[in-house]
């Protein structure tokens, strides 16, 4: 499935976006307010190893422009008792930035998975200092729903606030 943005494609990870994926993902600007699952120094094995997981998610796309990927987002489905709700995440490429290019990608996949995608609820956890990511979220109709005091060690160790945001469908 692809799904298609104003400046932006959504499509599947292929085999072939190994080294643009590592180029795009080995910067620290880029890992600095991403959780410690998303590795930094980003190697080769690790988009090796991203790819192979995201190519059997449902909801797990790279970000396209201009016929380069520029990032990667995704919605993660939860379960049990939180079947309908799901993770919402996204990043881009630094070279990519202050565009529209995250919030046309997060905007079009946030519509799709509560349209179409059988989930109800989408959360997102922030670190508070990354105040675009922020912006991004409040663009594509996610409210503030909590400050989590203490939240995050960033890159550094240092102690900061998360904040969850939430979108639900109408």
């Amino acid at each position: 499935m692809e799904l298609r943005g104003e400046l932006c494609r959504l499509r599947p990870y292929r085999g072939d976006d190994a080294d643009a994926l590592r180029c795009a993902a080995d910067d620290f600007m880029v890992a600095r307010w991403m959780s410690r699952r998303f590795p930094h120094p980003y190697t080769r094995a690790d988009a090796d190893e991203w790819i192979a997981i995201a190519s059997s998610a449902a909801l797990s796309f790279a970000i396209e422009v201009g016929g380069s990927l520029a990032g990667g987002i995704g919605v993660e489905p939860l379960g049990g008792e939180r079947t309908g709700s799901a993770l919402f995440g996204y990043w881009l490429g630094r070279r990519y930035w202050g565009r529209g290019i995250a919030t046309d990608a997060a905007r079009t996949l946030s519509d799709h998975a509560l349209r179409d995608g059988g989930v109800r609820r989408l959360e997102a956890t922030v670190f508070a200092p990354n105040v675009a990511s922020v912006k991004v979220l409040q663009k594509c109709g996610f409210g503030l729903e909590a400050t989590l005091r203490a939240y995050y060690l960033d890159r550094a160790d240092a102690v900061c606030d998360g904040l969850m945001y939430g979108r639900v469908s109408t």
